[in-house]
């Protein structure tokens, strides 16, 4: 795939790319590398919890920059950089989002999908609501969350059996780019491997997008910490401070 420009935003380079080309390129990796038995092609994604990591983690930074691209998951980067950046973001490339645009083309090209992540009934229930919003979509798939390093191994395996083209991962913030540090070089039988954070519980219906308008504005991060203030309150009160100070020190 074309290696997009990047913006050097909070020490990541964030790609330079919008919804529907990442979604395109997603699709062209996965058709090249089928069945080559090659490295998957690896996108994850930068927002402020992955920031306020990278400020203070430098082992972490070496995670976020083994990936082929790094999407900015986040509209305060998206609008930091059309202020203060000399290469502006088009788009805020949601995985949210993104996983919707992929399906669309994967359904037409005939490519699978692999959801790894979250509990039993909410991935069981986010591959159901897929299912029913794409009924051409081929699901090779799917497993939760909840395994030991020891199991890590026959979870590859099993992976690599099924064949899937994407393989979408729903971890959290930092297992899932650890995991697949661990993982990718045997993970031979995937096209595309894409970090999905809390996409599941949105996909399943579990937790609710913000209205469009907060979106746009930035302030998702608002509407999901008055749903949940007991777990999300402090977490964006510690990481808020860290994401801009990263952004401010470490952009171009």
């Amino acid at each position: 795939m074309k290696k997009w420009p990047t913006s050097l935003l909070g020490g990541l380079p964030i790609a330079q790319t919008d919804m529907k080309t990442s979604a395109r390129g997603f699709i062209v990796e996965a058709l090249e590398r089928r069945g080559s038995g090659r490295r998957p092609f690896y996108s994850t994604s930068a927002n402020g919890q992955v920031l306020a990591l990278c400020g203070k983690d430098p082992e972490f930074v070496k995670l976020m920059l083994q990936a082929d691209e790094i999407h900015a998951d986040g509209m305060p980067m998206v609008l930091y950089s059309r202020l203060f950046s000399s290469a502006p973001l088009p788009e805020r490339v949601a995985t949210t989002d993104l996983v919707h645009e992929v399906a669309r083309l994967a359904e037409m090209e005939e490519l699978s999908f692999y959801f790894l992540g979250a509990s039993e009934e909410v991935n069981a229930k986010a591959v159901e609501e897929m299912r029913k919003a794409y009924p051409r979509l081929t699901f090779a798939g799917r497993r939760n969350g909840y395994f030991s390093r020891d199991e890590e191994a026959g979870v590859v395996e099993a992976i690599n059996a099924a064949k899937p083209d994407i393989l979408w991962i729903g971890l959290g913030v930092p297992l899932e780019q650890q995991f697949i540090e661990r993982s990718i070089d045997r993970l031979t039988g995937v096209g595309v491997v894409k970090t999905s954070g809390g996409l599941f519980d949105f996909i399943s219906g579990k937790n609710p997008r913000a209205p469009q308008w907060m979106q746009a504005a930035g302030l998702e991060w608002v509407y999901r910490t008055l749903r949940e203030p007991r777990r999300l309150g402090m977490r964006y009160l510690t990481t808020n401070p860290k994401a801009i100070r990263a952004l401010i020190r470490h952009s171009a």
